[in-house]
């Protein structure tokens, strides 16, 4: 029989309670599990393409020190740049300034150089840190901000010294040898000086003269920041020889010992072109007469500083027709330097001076044709040739100091001789 006749032929009060049993069934069965309702609550509100927040409460977690560092800025200081500009620029307020002024450490930040860089520091939410400013390749000055107040100290990072050598061969001049053998300019400059005793670099070298140069290399977390010192080198100069080694208290001996810095150096002035050598039978480039030209003329541009030769007193300084401006010094009873045509003087007459000092400028007073210096040197009031003049003997180390100097030079030289052989078995 079919189940809608047999229902019908029920009694009224058990179709009733069928009924409302199936209807409960039926409603329980289309509810949703508990599942199901958590992900329909969740795709009603995500939207497709939108990042989500997490469930999780982070206001707790504390800064990472890769995290705080992203929150810096770094400023390169530019000409004419005080700390007071660079805090207007970046927005931070006077008086931090004047509390970071008042630390007796902050001293270097008074004297700021273009091209120096600052390193400011922010919390994540853009409040003053810390102040980072580098003094040399080794320390960096920090400033930060403590619980009581600014703090200040420097941090110093280990440094490695690494030992490089240099070789060229002079083509054309020694600048252009120092350039192409890989050296930076302070180091060309510091070849040269300690050669400047025995070697007039605007006049003596010539093409086929040749160098190497064994030097240190400052290295901070494996990466190069600068350059060290020169710790040997040997110049050749028209077949003769020169070598210099640096010995601990910061000066270059000969391998025997002997000072490479001298009584007088042989040029006033540094890797200038000369006009006119030494020679007695010159004819004067103004009279076209045959004059005694008892010195050296160096040219370059007016306003290059020339220097002392050596030590002494100044006998005279002053002005006059034939040799301009001129400066005269008295060394000892022995040796007497002239300097003339100078474009401007620096010392006076009674004034003691240094070697190396600068007494004045290069320039073109008096009779001349063109801005040079004219340089005499004098011995027992005789001129003679700069160039090949016959100078005091270098002081030597004494034995104690000799004795430590000697290995150490002798593992330099090694080192040179063996890269020397090598550039010339390349040439």
């Amino acid at each position: 029989m079919p189940m809608i006749r047999l229902f019908r032929i029920l009694p009224r009060g058990h179709r009733i309670a069928i009924s409302t049993l199936s209807a409960s069934l039926l409603l329980l069965g289309l509810a949703p599990a508990e599942s199901a309702l958590a992900s329909r609550d969740s795709a009603d509100t995500a939207v497709i393409g939108k990042r989500q927040p997490l469930p999780l409460k982070v206001e707790n977690i504390p800064f990472t020190d890769t995290q705080r560092r992203s929150q810096e800025r770094v400023v390169q200081v530019r000409p004419g740049d005080a700390l007071s500009l660079i805090f207007a620029r970046q927005e931070l307020p006077s008086s931090l300034l004047h509390e970071i002024s008042r630390l007796k450490a902050a001293s270097p930040l008074q004297t700021l150089h273009p091209g120096d860089q600052l390193t400011f520091r922010f919390s994540p939410q853009g409040d003053f840190t810390a102040l980072l400013y580098p003094l040399d390749a080794a320390r960096t000055l920090e400033i930060r901000k403590g619980e009581t107040g600014l703090e200040s100290r420097i941090n110093s990072a280990e440094l490695e010294n690494r030992t490089r050598f240099a070789q060229a061969q002079v083509t054309s001049n020694f600048w252009n040898a120092g350039r192409a053998a890989g050296l930076n300019a302070n180091q060309i400059m510091n070849l040269a000086g300690m050669f400047a005793w025995d070697l007039d670099f605007a006049l003596d070298i010539r093409a086929g003269d040749h160098f190497t140069v064994l030097f240190e290399e400052t290295y901070k977390d494996g990466f190069r920041v600068g350059t060290g010192d020169i710790l040997a080198a040997e110049f050749v100069n028209q077949g003769r020889v020169y070598q210099a080694i640096r010995h601990d208290d910061g000066n270059y001996y000969s391998p025997d010992g002997r000072a490479m810095r001298k009584s007088f150096l042989r040029a006033p002035v540094n890797f200038s072109h000369i006009s006119s050598n030494f020679n007695p039978r010159r004819l004067h480039p103004v009279t076209g007469k045959v004059r005694p030209h008892r010195g050296i003329d160096y040219a370059a541009r007016t306003g290059t500083p020339v220097m002392a030769a050596g030590s002494g007193v100044v006998t005279e300084s002053g002005y006059n027709r034939f040799n301009g401006n001129y400066v005269f010094i008295r060394h000892d009873s022995k040796y007497l330097t002239k300097y003339l045509h100078l474009h401007k003087r620096m010392v006076k007459k009674g004034q003691r001076v240094k070697q190396e000092q600068q007494i004045g400028t290069l320039g073109a007073t008096g009779r001349v044709t063109g801005p040079h210096l004219h340089y005499e040197f004098l011995v027992n009031g005789v001129h003679k040739d700069p160039k090949t003049v016959k100078l005091p003997q270098a002081a030597k180390l004494p034995a104690t100091e000799l004795a430590r100097f000697k290995p150490r030079a002798k593992q330099l030289l090694a080192q040179l001789t063996q890269i020397s052989g090598v550039m010339l078995a390349k040439n």
